[in-house]
């Protein structure tokens, strides 16, 4: 199945090089993979995986490792955002 996953902020730099100017990376996946399963070979330190959307609604980090994507499916990680 294909999937859309974008990484935003300082999460881009985990994609392939040829991907971080669009922050997108279209990927096509096996079926019944989960959003862990998904994120977890990009490298991405847990505590870095912290706003978790699948087509805009927000995932509960402990729904990700059962939340099952879909084809067509976008899957957007945002780091831990710090600012005043």
């Amino acid at each position: 199945m294909d999937i859309t996953f974008k990484l935003f902020a300082t999460l881009t730099d985990f994609l392939p090089p040829a991907a971080r100017r669009s922050n997108v990376l279209n990927m096509e996946v096996d079926d019944g993979m989960t959003i862990n399963q998904i994120i977890e070979p990009f490298g991405m330190p847990e505590k870095l995986v912290h706003l978790v959307l699948v087509n805009g609604t927000y995932v509960p980090p402990e729904e990700r490792a059962s939340k099952v994507l879909k084809d067509g499916d976008v899957l957007a990680v945002w780091p831990p955002i710090a600012g005043g």
